[in-house]
């Protein structure tokens, strides 16, 4: 299947709100405002997206025409990149809530980086307060044949962060991609647990983490812009990865979150799958949002 078709079938839930509007034999204005606040388009956004798309049609341009230009327009030009070069290690830091999909995310991320980049990267388990997700990151590590660091559950983040950092100098592995633990978003503690990480990455590799990717759970809708701000206020967060985008149809918040943060939207994950990891792309994702 190709990126566009992977990105169409799932904006798919989020594209029947606006079916309705193709084809409108007089322009209902407030109704695809509606539509834009039902997709969890803030409202000074989705306002701001209509007043645009009425200059454009008033122009003669169709009314789904109108509405994918407005959408493009509103988001900021060029593709993002992740950052990677052969010069030194490059460390992608993983950040966000529990459930948002972070484990799969990292070795969706490990294997476009092998694709993209011919890159032999390392999958570091700082996750440590979860079984599950240090035996879920092994499991990815011997489906792709690359190498995992972990510890014992609860050991210190930090410690295995440094252990795999060592690690990947000595068996010479680029990129280095850890996942974090992402439960109590709201409290101090886990904050200090990621600045911790990242100070211990600054010491080991000068100039790293060169991306800290939030990674935010779609279905969540309006909820990720308030995870966006918590997270943002204690790390430079370099990108985002929005997952789960095929089971909601709350795929419009990725217009809030880039204007209110600024982050620019990386990747969308489109399924479970490993290979179901497509980065952004702005004419992409108005074309699949509407009809």
């Amino acid at each position: 299947m190709f990126l566009f078709d992977k990105v169409k079938e799932a904006l798919t839930k989020t594209r029947r709100v606006f079916s309705s509007v193709v084809g409108m034999e007089s322009i209902d204005w407030d109704e695809i405002l509606e539509k834009f606040l039902l997709v969890d388009v803030g409202a000074d956004i989705a306002q701001e997206i209509v007043k645009d798309a009425k200059k454009r049609w008033l122009n003669a341009a169709p009314i789904e025409i109108a509405l994918k230009e407005a959408i493009e327009d509103f988001l900021p030009e060029g593709k993002p990149q992740l950052f990677f070069t052969n010069s030194h290690p490059c460390v992608w830091l993983l950040i966000g809530v529990n459930g948002s999909g972070k484990t799969t995310t990292c070795a969706k991320l490990a294997k476009y980086s092998i694709e993209e980049f011919k890159a032999t990267p390392i999958l570091i388990a700082a996750d440590t307060f979860r079984a599950a997700a240090i035996d879920q990151l092994k499991i990815w590590g011997e489906r792709l044949n690359i190498d995992v660091i972990s510890q014992k559950e609860n050991s210190d983040p930090a410690a295995v962060v440094f252990d795999g950092l060592k690690a990947s100098k000595s068996r010479k592995r680029n990129p280095i991609i850890i996942d974090t633990a992402g439960r109590l978003h709201t409290k101090d503690n886990l904050m200090e647990e990621l600045k911790k990480i990242e100070r211990v990455i600054g010491k080991e590799i000068e100039g790293e983490p060169s991306e800290v990717l939030l990674v935010l759970d779609a279905s969540t809708g309006y909820n990720a812009v308030k995870q966006a701000e918590v997270f943002s206020q204690s790390l430079k967060v370099t990108g985002i990865i929005l997952t789960k985008l095929d089971s909601s149809a709350k795929g419009g918040y990725v217009l809030n979150i880039t204007k209110k943060f600024n982050i620019p939207v990386k990747f969308i994950g489109v399924g479970e799958g490993v290979d179901d990891l497509v980065p952004f792309d702005k004419v992409q994702y108005a074309e699949g949002l509407i009809p």
